[in-house]
């Protein structure tokens, strides 16, 4: 007797909408383009897209659901006008359907990608994250006392200056002699410039005080290493906990340059330690240091007569003489 093989499909499969804005997501998924991301990214951009297709419009029609293949410049307008109060989210969007709208037309599926003619949204106020202040360190620092793992989090932030993709992935191997050596993930395939970071007291004192028995000094509860997502949000409830809502990691690298910068150094060796990649970079992020201070250091210098190289200069000076 004859015996006919089963046919496997996938679970959902039938499911999908042919041509869809889920299909085309598969579809962008299994391209080259998306798998030469690096797996951060990868991750940002599918929960980019899943929170999308997730979206129900005003027909109660899921937008995964609709047409790929008739989607239109000023559809992606009210989506992103939709979405105006957070130009962040509504330029990640724009910037994933871009990427799928490439695949689309090597598909045949669509002739135009109808993003192109759609502009990012400007944000209405400069400066981006929030910056930690002293008083908010301090508040955070009394609800998560020396030896949590939050504790630890927020001072590996504030004396390594680096964000949170690279604080996931430090652990004791990478400090010799008392220097974090490190490369950016952010900058590794563009400049791999090596930073040289002093451990500082503080830090170590932390450290030492936090129990590890992992590679890396921070870890799930389940002694897994984080994803740089998965440890934003754990961070941002460690900061709701604290009452800082306003709060999130990346504003601790802002605190980590300014403090550099109003402990008296200059943009080029607060740069040596947080691995901005040029000055106008860095600049943008001591832009909201405490002004204050600066004013009265300022005035200082002018009554003792302090004259402050600029350090763009010096630093041409010494590429001359070597």
């Amino acid at each position: 007797m004859a015996t006919t093989k089963p046919t496997v499909s996938k679970i959902g499969a039938d499911r999908i909408v042919p041509r869809s804005i889920r299909a085309l997501a598969i579809a962008y998924y299994d391209s080259a383009s998306f798998k030469a991301l690096k797996p951060i990214t990868q991750g940002v951009y599918r929960n980019i897209i899943d929170r999308f297709c997730r979206e129900i419009d005003h027909a109660g029609r899921a937008c995964g659901d609709k047409s790929a293949v008739t989607l239109k410049p000023n559809h992606v307008e009210k989506l992103m006008e939709a979405r105006a109060a957070k130009p962040d989210s509504a330029n990640g969007l724009r910037k994933v359907l871009r990427a799928m709208m490439q695949v689309a037309v090597k598909l045949d599926w669509r002739e135009d990608d109808p993003t192109l003619s759609v502009r990012k949204i400007k944000p209405k106020k400069r400066g981006g994250f929030h910056r930690w202040t002293d008083a908010e360190v301090r508040q955070f620092e009394a609800v998560h006392p020396i030896g949590s793992k939050a504790r630890l989090a927020l001072t590996l932030g504030l004396y390594t200056g680096q964000a949170r993709q690279d604080v996931v992935r430090m652990g004791e191997q990478h400090i010799n002699d008392e220097v974090l050596d490190w490369i950016r993930m952010k900058t590794e395939d563009r400049t791999g410039l090596k930073l040289a970071i002093p451990v500082h007291p503080e830090l170590r004192r932390i450290i030492d005080a936090t129990p590890s028995k992992h590679l890396t000094f921070l870890v799930t509860e389940l002694g897994a290493p984080f994803t740089a997502a998965g440890f934003g949000n754990w961070f941002r409830d460690r900061c709701d906990e604290a009452g800082l809502k306003h709060c999130a990691f990346h504003g601790l690298r802002k605190a980590a340059a300014t403090r550099l910068i109003d402990a008296g150094c200059d943009v080029v060796e607060a740069a040596a330690i947080t691995g901005h990649a040029s000055l106008k970079e860095l600049q943008r992020y001591i832009e909201t240091r405490d002004r204050r201070k600066a004013a009265m250091r300022a005035i200082d210098k002018l009554i003792s007569g302090t004259k402050v190289a600029n350090p763009i200069t010096r630093l041409a000076k010494q590429e001359k003489t070597r």
